[in-house]
């Protein structure tokens, strides 16, 4: 058995705990910014397949004290790191810290660095190259205040990118993000959904997925491929009995509007190219002129913020706007916008009946719900 830590934005722990728990997880706790989860082999495979909001699962190597940079190298040159990995692999280190009372984060990289390298020159006479961008193996080093932990990675790039979205605009959500505001929502395939600010679709992308069953993994390759523990017949297994399960991606009641041709252009182009053109409706609309074709639904929108729409007075016009829109046009259905700019709910006017925290990377965000009541509102 294999102990594993699971990132995630923070906000989302407990909804990834469940996840991991479904794939086989056990052990399992939350602390912010992921889930420690023990599990064999299997597991750790179908938690990089299925998982659709960790940013990437960490192997717990080893743990140990520390108060100075050299009894770090000394805890990663005892590690039989070429019983994990083959000398002809890449290698990069990332360090990470909490409370670390070392001066140089760079200089613990260095020393880990040495240290593997150094095991492997001492056992087998040739040491790994070097790859701080695109290497095949990443050693992961977190620091607490005075607790050095190695870990191994096992999915190379971030498990947000799920080989599907090729266009993009200006300051995409993350997809693990997406998907976790998704499951926040409540929304349930077959419930009508609309982004009237689709950017690139990221939520559309991420819906249709959740509607046909698609495992978000099952377009790209996944670092544990590359570790010497990997057994393919397995992976093999778990792969074809996910890529079984996908359901027919039949036309869908998921809506994307944006008011910019180029972000329309960009979410038709991406479902083109995952295989869903035909499945959902995307078309030019500006959010106050938007209206539902359905009486009940779910709308979910990340709105500009900041910089992307101009500065905060413009923001502040806007608000009002979209809360008379809300009001004229979606009584019955239940909004959740995504938004760094904590004034939205006072400027809209709307009361929401959940704030939940949120980040978006290292910004502090809300998910605002705001219950647009059938009738009551219409009088108004």
């Amino acid at each position: 058995m294999n102990t594993y830590f699971a990132i995630c934005p923070r906000g989302l722990e407990e909804l990834l705990l469940e996840e991991l728990r479904d794939v086989g997880g056990a052990e399992l706790k939350a602390i912010p910014g992921g889930v420690f989860f023990a599990g064999d082999w299997a597991t750790c495979y179908r938690a990089n397949l299925e998982s659709r909001l960790a940013t990437r699962i960490l192997w717990h190597i080893v743990k140990g004290p520390y108060a100075k940079e050299e009894d770090i190298y000394r805890l990663a040159v005892r590690q039989l790191w070429p019983n994990h990995f083959a000398v002809s692999r890449t290698l990069r280190v990332v360090t990470t810290a909490i409370k670390c009372p070392l001066k140089s984060l760079d200089f613990v990289t260095l020393r880990v660095k040495d240290a593997v390298c150094d095991r492997f020159r001492e056992d087998l006479g040739e040491r790994p190259n070097i790859d701080t961008r695109h290497a095949d193996v990443s050693v992961h080093v977190f620091l607490s205040e005075n607790e050095c932990t190695l870990y191994l990675d096992t999915s190379g790039q971030p498990l947000w990118q799920r080989g599907l979205r090729k266009a993009s605009v200006e300051a995409p959500l993350k997809e693990n993000l997406a998907a976790g505001i998704l499951k926040m929502t409540g929304w349930q395939p077959g419930t009508p959904l609309v982004d009237p600010m689709c950017g690139s679709g990221t939520f559309l992308l991420e819906a249709v997925q959740m509607a046909i069953d698609r495992a978000p993994g099952l377009d790209r390759g996944f670092a544990f491929e590359l570790l010497r523990h990997f057994d393919a017949a397995a992976w093999a297994a778990i792969r074809n009995a996910a890529e079984a399960r996908v359901k027919p991606a039949e036309p869908m009641e998921i809506r994307g509007y944006d008011i910019d041709d180029k972000a329309v252009r960009a979410t038709r182009r991406n479902l083109q190219e995952a295989g869903f053109g035909g499945v959902l409706t995307v078309d030019r609309s500006d959010l106050l002129d938007t209206q539902p074709l359905t009486e009940h639904g779910i709308l979910v929108t990340n709105p500009p913020y900041g910089e992307r729409i101009g500065e905060q007075d413009e923001l502040a016009a806007f608000y009002p706007q979209l809360g008379s829109a809300l009001k004229k046009h979606w009584a019955g259905w239940n909004c959740f916008f995504f938004t760094a700019d904590l004034r939205l709910p006072k400027l809209v006017g709307l009361k929401p009946s959940r704030k939940t925290p949120l980040f978006n990377g290292p910004l502090e965000c809300r998910l605002f719900e705001i219950r647009m009541v059938a009738g009551s509102n219409r009088k108004a």
